[in-house]
This record gives C-alpha cells, sequence and structure tokens, in this order.
C-alpha cells in the first residue's frame, strides 16, 4: 500500500471513530415553543451544538424559523405535519403542495430526517383523523420520493394507551380493533419504507409513591416477569419490552424503535408529589446513561434507541397543571435546569483548578450504591473527557482494585471539574457529599 494510501485510510479510520463516538453519547430532545422568554432558534441551534450532546431535534410543527436556524448545524430535525392536516394529506396533489412548501425551501441545509404525521392520534378519539392516518402517511411518503427526498422517513407517534395490556411486559398487546387494523397495516408500512415505529414511554405517568425508584433509575427489588424469569429494574425498560413483545404478537419485532418523547417535571403543584427536582434529575440522567450505553432491554439486548427527552425549556405559557411548564432541561437562559448529563466537558483541563472553598466538600459513592450503577458512573465520567488514568493500572488510585473505590475517586474528579455544586454529585442517586477527605496513599482527591 502506498503512503498516500495508508494516510488516505487512516484519515477515514479517524473520522470514523470521532462519528462514532459522537454518535454513542448523543440523544435527541423535543423542542416546544410555547413561551414568550424563549431565545431564538439560531442561538438555540448554537448552543446545542456547541454545548451539549444532543444531535437531535423534534419539533411539533414546521416553523420556519426553527428549520432555517438549524441549517447547515448537522443536527438531525424531525417535523410534523398537523393533526388537522391528516385528512388533506391523503390526497396526493395536497401532499405534494405540503413538502414543497415545508420541507423544499429548507432540506438538505437543514437536516430534516423524518416527518411525524401528527401526534398520538389514536388517543385523540377523532375518527377522522384515525382512520385516515395511514393513509395519509402513505401520501405523505409518495409525495417525499417523487420531490426526490427519498432519505426523509414519515412515522406518527404514539402514546401507550394504545395497549391493552402491558404487564408483565412479555405480556403486551394492543387494544383490540386497533391491532390489526390499523397497527399491523402500519407496521407493514414502516417494514416496507425502512422507517420506524414512534412511541412516547412515560414512567411518570406510572407514579406511586411505592415505584418511585422503579421509575426514576433509582436502586430498587425490581419487578419480576414470570413468563421470561426477567427481572426489570426500571419501569422504561417494561414498558420499552411491553411494546415490543405486543408488535412481536403481530409479526412485527424487527420494526425499529424510536422514542419520541418521554421526561419529567421538576416541578409541579402541592398535589404532584412526583414533581421534584431530585426525580427529574434521576429519571433524565438515568436515560441517558442507559441509551448511551445502548444495552437496550431485556427483550431487545444491544439495540439503540434513538430517544428524544421532553422538552428542551421549560415553557411558560403552556397550558394546564404547573408541571406541564416545569418539563425542560434549561430555562430560557441556556441555564441547565439540573444536570442531565447532557451537557460536554471541554477535553482540554482548565489551566486552573477551582479554588478552594472553605469547608471543603467531596463526592464519593453511597454505601448503599451497588457495583453495577458505579461502573456506569466510571463508563459515563470517563467518556466525558474527565482523566481517568489515575484509577487505571499503575495509576496512583487504582489500587485498591475496586468498582467502588475507582468510582468514588472519578465521581469526585467530575464534582471537582464541574466547580463542586452538590447536583453534579447526583449520579442518579448513587453520589453523596462528605466533608471527610476521601484521600490515601498517593492518591489525592
Amino acid at each position: 500500500m502506498s503512503k498516500s494510501s495508508s494516510t488516505a485510510l487512516l484519515l477515514l479510520l479517524t473520522s470514523f471513530i470521532l462519528q462514532l463516538a459522537a454518535t454513542a453519547i448523543a440523544i435527541g430532545v423535543n423542542y416546544g415553543t410555547l413561551g414568550n422568554n424563549l431565545p431564538p432558534p439560531a442561538e438555540v441551534a448554537n448552543f446545542l451544538a456547541t454545548k451539549t450532546y444532543i444531535d437531535r431535534i423534534k419539533i411539533f410543527d414546521t416553523n420556519p424559523e426553527i428549520l432555517r436556524g438549524f441549517a447547515n448545524t448537522n443536527i438531525s430535525v424531525t417535523v410534523t405535519a398537523g393533526n388537522g392536516d391528516i385528512p388533506a394529506l391523503t390526497k396526493l396533489d395536497t401532499a405534494r403542495q405540503w413538502v414543497a412548501a415545508n420541507i423544499a425551501p429548507y432540506y438538505p441545509q437543514t437536516k430534516i430526517i423524518r416527518v411525524a404525521v401528527g401526534n398520538e392520534i389514536l388517543q385523540s378519539a377523532v375518527k377522522e383523523w384515525i382512520y385516515n392516518l395511514l393513509l395519509a402517511m402513505k401520501t405523505l411518503n409518495q409525495a417525499l420520493v417523487d420531490a426526490g427526498f427519498k432519505d426523509i422517513k414519515v412515522s406518527t407517534p404514539h402514546t401507550l394507551g394504545f395497549l391493552q395490556t402491558s404487564e408483565p411486559p412479555s405480556e403486551g398487546r394492543f387494544r383490540v380493533g386497533y391491532d390489526k387494523q390499523i397497527i399491523a397495516p402500519m407496521l407493514q408500512f414502516l417494514r416496507e419504507t425502512k422507517s420506524v415505529f414512534m412511541i412516547n414511554p412515560y414512567p411518570y405517568f406510572g407514579y406511586s409513591p411505592k415505584m418511585e425508584n422503579y421509575a426514576v433509575f433509582k436502586a430498587n427489588q425490581g419487578l419480576y416477569d414470570k413468563n421470561t424469569h426477567i427481572t426489570y429494574f426500571n419501569m422504561f425498560d417494561a414498558q420499552m419490552d411491553a411494546v415490543y413483545s405486543a408488535m412481536k404478537r403481530l409479526g412485527y419485532g424487527d420494526v425499529p424503535i424510536v422514542v419520541a418523547e418521554t421526561g419529567w417535571p421538576s416541578a409541579g403543584d402541592p398535589d404532584q408529589p412526583a414533581c421534584t427536582m431530585e426525580n427529574a434529575r434521576s429519571f433524565n440522567w438515568g436515560l441517558v446513561r442507559h441509551v448511551k450505553t445502548r444495552r437496550g432491554t431485556p427483550l431487545m439486548p444491544n439495540r439503540r434507541f434513538e430517544a428524544y427527552i421532553f422538552g428542551l425549556f421549560n415553557e411558560n405559557l403552556k397550558p394546564g397543571p404547573t408541571a406541564e411548564r416545569n418539563f425542560g432541561l434549561f430555562y430560557p437562559d441556556f441555564t441547565p435546569v439540573y444536570d442531565a448529563g447532557i451537557m460536554k466537558v471541554t477535553l482540554t483541563p482548565p489551566t486552573q483548578k477551582p479554588s478552594p472553598i472553605a469547608g471543603k466538600k467531596y463526592c464519593v459513592a453511597k454505601a448503599e450504591a451497588d457495583d453495577k450503577a458505579l461502573q456506569a458512573n466510571i463508563e459515563y465520567v470517563c467518556s466525558k473527557g474527565i482523566d481517568c488514568k489515575p484509577i487505571q493500572a499503575g495509576g496512583a488510585c487504582f489500587d485498591p482494585n475496586t468498582v467502588r473505590s475507582h468510582a468514588a475517586f472519578i465521581m469526585n474528579s467530575y464534582y471537582n471539574f464541574h466547580g463542586r455544586q452538590d447536583f453534579n454529585c447526583d449520579f442518579g442517586g448513587t453520589g453523596v457529599i462528605t466533608t471527610q477527605n476521601p484521600s490515601y496513599g498517593n492518591c489525592f482527591y
């Protein structure tokens, strides 16, 4: 092989590795706009591209300002055709006009990857929408193909209300009347067009005080599925596998699933005990870490799920209870509401360490945290560019060679790097602040 060929191959491999690394830590977000204090879309696009690992957004319309703002950012965009447009979109001429008006002016400069036809239509109880949904999806897909936009796929998001049975997960099945008449033909269309089945799993809506830890990715005793002999330790996996079981029952277990919406509000009304900063942080932190590991679910091992957190900002004009206005990862000034593990950490260490704080605090692992969760913490922090050499063989903090000891050092490194703010020691409920210096030997915290 010539020198020039070797160099070209090396560059290609380097590019591939960098792309793979970026993909492994990426996650999507639903970008809602029901607020009168939100920043301009171009600023939002720049913030997401430069400051976060979010590399895809889903919007609930075809807002021209957003589509222009995300041009040339390489951030993938899913747009939505409104519920009320469904009957008209069953006509090919109308579908072609829709594509000409809402896709053609922006694509491919804006990386539109998908059109969601309506939102949660099967739960709408509007028969005109429900019975025209699949035909509208097929017609819009044809209009996209006719326009030369073959890479833009068509789907529609569903609530889990379309399940007749969801517990245990192995017995998941779609509601009778929807299963063979609507869902099966839709899954066939998605398979044929190489599209995805979009669902909105919300453990938040399954909350009860007794099930809190199970719902928010905290340590719990788990729930046992007698059919598969699998114990589920988080509600998200259970909901995903219930949908998969229902799809497989119809013969479509091979169709990819996209998590179109999931999230947790950080504040609520007095009668909404689930809506706390701690629960929101624990759920979204756990979700990001879970999706990032690509471990899939017990019934779908090693599957990578494209997942969109709801939502990007706290939206002050959303109607309904207080919780509806507090689903955001960020305040309108881009300040994180809490640490969800989606902010980038510069790979260049700061020139100065944070100034010592009176009564210095340290972040270590909780006594009850299990090794599986602590190992996940190590993998997460090391993926963020934090120096993990001290816990590697020959490093000052390698001995004792235990997951707990290594996790304590790494969790504290992350905590220090971010300025020792208490919420950066949460780690999905496995971290705790202490004033006792855990340093030992040549291992300095």
